[in-house]
């Protein structure tokens, strides 16, 4: 079936070659995300040279503690270990302190879901404080409008009225 002259190719060739890219994308993502790399190795783990960083952002001259970690690292890649081996062998090593993210799992699963749990209740409160507020509102009775004195009076607008008029003439 060959494309009429002036046209594009059919859609479905069109449609086929775009989903065969999107699996060679899809393919080559998820291998990527099997392999270790060093710099995202070394922006998991954190430096235990007492610095607050992440092996890779480390910037201590000779430091103690990255300078060795990324050796490892290194070594650990070259012999074919995955990111998530990787991180277990380290995390068996050092101790969970040495993950630059709480896993998800156990007492650390409070690290992640308190914020939004925080964040929530804070929500709720400022919403109900503000129908309390809304509520109050509507339910006290509006100030009745009292008149002054005298400014019904229609002589007391008639003198207003000269004097002003005097005003003018005298400016």
């Amino acid at each position: 079936m060959s494309a009429p002259a002036g046209r594009s190719l059919p859609r479905r060739r069109v449609l086929a070659g775009a989903g065969a890219s999107l699996a060679l994308l899809a393919g080559a993502a998820r291998a990527r995300g099997t392999d270790a790399t060093q710099v995202g190795l070394e922006s998991a783990l954190t430096c235990q040279c007492g610095c607050g960083l992440t092996v890779h952002s480390c910037n201590h001259l000779n430091c103690g503690s990255s300078i060795p970690l990324k050796k490892e690292i290194a070594e650990q890649i070259a012999a074919g270990g995955t990111e998530s081996e990787i991180l277990s062998r380290f995390q068996a090593k050092y101790g969970e302190k040495i993950l630059a993210a709480p896993t998800t799992t156990g007492f650390n699963l409070a690290a992640w879901t308190m914020p939004f749990v925080g964040i929530g209740l804070g929500a709720a409160a400022i919403a109900w404080v503000l129908a309390r507020w809304r509520l109050g509102a509507a339910s006290r009775p509006e100030p009745a409008i009292v008149e002054r004195p005298g400014e019904g009076d229609p002589l007391r607008r008639d003198r207003i009225d000269a004097a002003l008029r005097d005003w003018d003439e005298r400016s």
